[in-house]
């Protein structure tokens, strides 16, 4: 069975300035997200699915659609800010969708075998993809909920320009995670990296941690676990407009209670992102280089 990649491309790139999901870094006009898409293709994918705003539904579809058509079948589904439950009364300030986990959960209905959820705005390297086709397809019609993630020292995925949010992740001796904490503040300030803590106060970090760059490997069991908590979690908050419902949620819970393993898969592959604008003349210049390398054609499609 191919699985799915799962794009998560809804977020409005308040940091970057602009709609960075489809701005360009390869030759070509190539967006991170193609390179991507390319990577799980070559891997085995057999479909993938866009989580964007409906806003965004005409610049997706006129930028992807042709380039695809017959290499993967697409999808697109939406994550809006009322699609929650009904019954359920929202903040008026509230201005975004309910993050990472939410942004999942809105794809149940399209998704029907082993799938991938990764960031549109980051770049995760070739062997990710690989690794993880490869554990889902180890696991397949297995009873237990076994799921993975691809994993990446902290160091590597840094920005110069500003704070990032990571997963820092610990592992048992066999790499299955024990627990994932989300920093959503985590930035280099004279050469030690630093960490906001909910207190306010600031913890400083080694560098060697590895970190969740949210490219996770589910089964669709994942999406009972996701509802149910979603439905918990938005009667207790939908009165905080800045309250966001994180794929780690659920996840360390469901290990927590040994409903599910989760297998952490190291990646030595390059990672970067581009969470601020500055970042974009990096991604570039990383781009051209595996390109140079023969990692990827000159033009992709």
């Amino acid at each position: 069975m191919k699985p799915t990649l799962l794009i998560l491309a809804a977020g409005m790139g308040s940091r970057y300035g602009g709609l960075k999901q489809v701005d360009p870094v390869g030759p070509n006009g190539e967006a991170i997200i193609e390179y991507s898409i390319y990577d799980a293709i070559r891997a085995g994918f057999g479909k993938v699915v866009f989580v964007i705003r409906e806003s965004f539904a005409e610049d997706f579809k006129e930028n992807f659609d042709k380039k695809l058509k017959g290499k993967i079948e697409v999808e697109y589904v939406y994550q809006e800010l009322d699609n929650i439950p009904a019954g359920i009364k929202v903040s008026s300030e509230r201005e975004k969708p309910w993050g990472t986990g939410h942004a999942v959960l809105v794809a149940k209905d399209v998704i029907n075998e082993p799938f991938v959820v990764i960031n549109a705005d980051d770049f995760y390297g070739p062997s990710a993809y690989k690794m993880t086709a490869d554990y889902l397809n180890s696991v397949l019609g297995s009873e237990n909920n076994d799921y993975c993630m691809v994993g990446y020292g902290l160091q590597h995925t840094l920005s110069e320009h500003g704070y990032v949010s990571r997963g820092v992740c610990q592992t048992d001796d066999n790499s299955f995670l024990k627990t994932v904490v989300e920093r959503t503040s985590i930035e280099k300030i004279n050469e030690k990296i630093i960490t906001k803590l909910d207190d306010g106060s600031n913890m400083e970090l080694e560098g060697n941690e590895v970190v969740s760059m949210n490219f996770w490997g589910f089964s669709t069991s994942f999406f009972g676990y996701l509802k149910t908590h979603f439905e918990q979690f938005i009667k207790d908050n939908s009165g905080n407009p800045k309250a966001e419902f994180y794929i780690p949620f659920v996840v360390n819970e469901l290990i927590n209670k040994d409903e599910a393993t989760l297998k952490v898969l190291e990646s030595q592959d390059l990672w970067f992102g581009v969470t601020y604008k500055d970042d974009k003349g990096t991604a570039v210049e990383n781009i051209g280089n595996l390109i140079s390398e023969g990692v990827y054609p000159n033009k992709l499609w």
